[in-house]
């Protein structure tokens, strides 16, 4: 199984259960593994033959952008679905991290599989 990979994709959202949330927007981090047979396109050297993290990260922003959470739980979820359905990925890891949510440490959030992974 080859993993086509996203890190640190950082998109500004309204985000949290406190009505203080609901009033601004923060950033949220994602980092992203997908499966990916990445053989035709080594082959052919085409971006058509390939699952195209810029493709799939633009979706997303725009996604998230306009997305109104309150659970990091339920972006998540909504998250994996996206790529799964749309990009055709049998198998997604998704970390979700809120930095700055919680006063001391350095983010907080939620990691995620969903899918069958290829052997």
């Amino acid at each position: 199984m080859d993993i086509v990979f996203i890190r640190d994709l950082q998109i500004e959202t309204v985000i949290g259960i406190y009505d203080w949330e609901r009033k601004i927007r923060q950033v949220i981090s994602l980092d992203i593994e997908m499966a990916a047979d990445i053989q035709k396109a080594a082959n052919s050297d085409n971006i058509e033959d390939t699952l195209s993290y810029k493709t799939v990260a633009k979706r997303l922003i725009s996604f998230v952008e306009e997305s109104e959470y309150e659970l990091v739980e339920a972006l998540a979820e909504k998250i994996c679905a996206i790529i799964r359905e749309e990009f055709a990925v049998p198998w997604v890891r998704l970390s979700l991290s809120k930095p700055g949510a919680v006063r001391g440490s350095k983010s907080v959030g939620v990691i995620i599989e969903r899918g069958e992974k290829p052997a």
